[in-house]
């Protein structure tokens, strides 16, 4: 909190009455007039009192507090060089325009734009197609956006002109290099689906000595999680002598950047070393019209995803490089959307992978999707007392401390998109899990203005997609398939309580029989999200080690499982 220095009590009066009158100035009846938009698409207006970075760039919904006011609207059919104007209508974060403190601010608008989609059910949708970013509006190549204005803001202040003068260029695509191979492939399944078009890509981490060795044939480790710009964790070269170190505000340590790359040269000396197993790994790119990710499974609103991965794209990663193409030789691992991914990719194609490693996932029971139960809760926002209702959180650091609310996470999407087309966490969840509704979009889990929760759709989602519920449902015939296959790892402090939901599936997982779930369940002691499993070192470590740590795991069960007559040889060199 400022204080204000005053010399004698008359200055103190004075103080107090010219805050006074300040306090009591109205709010601003902020209005926006955008300029140079034309078709269909989200407007965006970023209101912020930093001037750097550019406000569009401030925007962090998984930071609330560091985060900039944000008003959105809709565009459907405008013609070009017709003005918009974003005003008391439109969506606010965290207040309405009309709410906005007269001040001076830094101001600036996105044009998120919009392409039409005719569904192969009849249905059409206008939604932002992907243009290799991975669905993010701010920097998403083709939309346009304003110079930054330094504005100020009265109550009874005209209009502020926007002018969309700016095109965010297009993305370079990664190059292969001797280790590294970039795949993209036509989807028949996704393009019947969409109507258009609709492509996979991969990341591909080539062993030592494939090009050598070809007779090997390799095991495949699919590493699941959010839309990679190329493998993970793996640098051919020291760290880079002029880096200039940064401070990870996550971790609280200084050279974090520098820390990423030693990481990155120390795997790669591993990855070459004469006794380091030879296998594949790869990272999916499958971005799509409401997320970076699609979650890998097949979805009503996202299409048959899984499908298209499972039988289109690892068949010709296989195929092309040389795959085992075996269920006891095939491993999926991830973390966060990964793991939920990786758990879900094992339960629902039980004979193509031989182990799942699930780090920190997405709610894997929806009695704990969060901290709300989707099947007795009927309010997602608040918990309902006698007198009194208690906001839910939504975000939290390792003390507990709350750090956003599911409501204001939910308010920060609306701003971004109507109709789930944010292209952020609770919409993408949405937009997967949810029926098709009538309109096209996905059928709503909760109301986004009030929270209040569709029995009916959450039901669908019990069906379809809650892991644990399926498991246990389903367990006579999938027991024998997955037993023994699904580790899952958590930290107790999970920033998103992520957590809640492994402790509901352990406690009714682990009481599975004939046969027994045969999985393990571990927990990091006041590890934040994304805890991985490996207790010996700290997260902002064990997080950049995913294609190494749990290979001694899969080396096991390979020797454990493979079939009389497996190939086990070729590929140790």
């Amino acid at each position: 909190m400022r204080r204000i220095m005053v010399a004698d009590m008359g200055d103190r009066m004075k103080t107090l009455a010219l805050l006074l009158a300040t306090l009591a100035l109205p709010a601003a009846a902020a209005e926006f007039s955008v300029s140079g938009a034309s078709g269909d698409g989200r407007i965006i207006v970023i209101v912020s009192p930093k001037a750097t970075p550019e406000p569009r760039m401030q925007v962090d919904l998984n930071a609330p507090l560091r985060s900039p006011y944000m008003f959105g609207a809709t565009i459907d059919g405008v013609k070009a060089g017709t003005a918009v104007t974003v005003g008391a209508d439109a969506d606010g974060w965290p207040v309405k325009p009309g709410a906005l403190p007269p001040r001076t601010y830094t101001v600036q608008a996105v044009l998120n734009r919009y392409e039409t989609f005719k569904l192969a059910n009849g249905k059409t949708v206008k939604l932002p197609p992907d243009m290799g970013e991975g669905q993010h509006w701010n920097v998403k190549p083709g939309n346009l956006y304003s110079k930054p204005q330094l504005v100020t803001i009265a109550a009874d202040g005209a209009p502020v002109a926007i002018a969309l003068t700016e095109t965010v260029a297009p993305i370079v695509r990664k190059v292969d290099t001797e280790f590294v191979k970039h795949i993209r492939i036509k989807s028949e399944l996704l393009s019947k689906f969409w109507g258009r078009p609709m492509y996979l890509g991969a990341h591909v981490l080539l062993p030592a000595g494939f090009a050598t060795h070809p007779e090997a044939r390799y095991p495949l480790m699919v590493n699941h999680g959010h839309y990679p710009d190329d493998i993970g964790g793996f640098r051919t070269t020291p760290p880079d002598p002029d880096l200039k170190p940064d401070y990870s505000e996550r971790f609280k340590l200084a050279g974090y950047n520098r820390i990423e790359q030693q990481e990155a040269y120390d795997f790669y000396q591993k990855w070459i070393s004469k006794d380091f197993p030879r296998f594949l790994v790869i990272e999916i790119e499958h971005a799509n019209p409401y997320y970076d990710d699609s979650y890998a499974v097949n979805s009503a609103n996202l299409g048959p995803y899984g499908d298209a991965i499972n039988t289109e794209l690892i068949p010709e990663i296989e195929k092309r490089f040389r795959g085992l193409g075996q269920g006891w030789a095939r491993f999926t691992y991830g973390g966060s959307t990964g793991g939920w991914e990786a758990m879900a990719t094992q339960i629902f194609y039980p004979d193509m992978y031989n182990g799942a490693f699930v780090a920190c996932p997405d709610p894997i029971d929806f009695k704990a999707y969060t901290t709300v139960n989707l099947y007795e809760d009927k309010n997602a926002y608040a918990k309902p007392g006698l007198v009194t209702d208690l906001e839910r959180a939504g975000l939290r650091n390792y003390l507990g401390e709350n750090l956003g609310t599911i409501r204001g996470g939910n308010q920060m999407e609306a701003v971004l998109g109507d109709h789930g087309r944010s292209g952020e966490q609770w919409d993408i969840w949405q937009a997967v899990f949810s029926p098709m509704g009538a309109d096209g979009y996905p059928a709503p889990i909760w109301d986004k203005a009030t929270g209040a929760i569709d029995p009916k759709v959450a039901e669908y989602w019990r069906q379809n997609y809650d892991l644990t519920d399926i498991v246990v449902r389903d367990w006579s015939t999938l027991g024998p398939k997955i037993a023994g296959k699904i580790n899952i790892y958590v930290g107790s402090a999970d920033n998103y309580m992520l957590n809640n939901a492994v402790y509901s599936a352990q406690e009714r997982l682990g009481a599975l029989k004939n046969p027994e779930w045969g999985g393990e369940f571990a927990y990091g002691e006041r590890a934040e999200h994304c805890w991985n499993g490996d207790p010996t070192q700290p997260n902002a470590i064990a997080r950049l080690r995913y294609n190494s740590m749990y290979l001694p795991k899969i080396m096991a069960r390979i020797a454990a499982t493979a079939p009389e007559g497996a190939d086990l040889t070729s590929w140790r060199y």
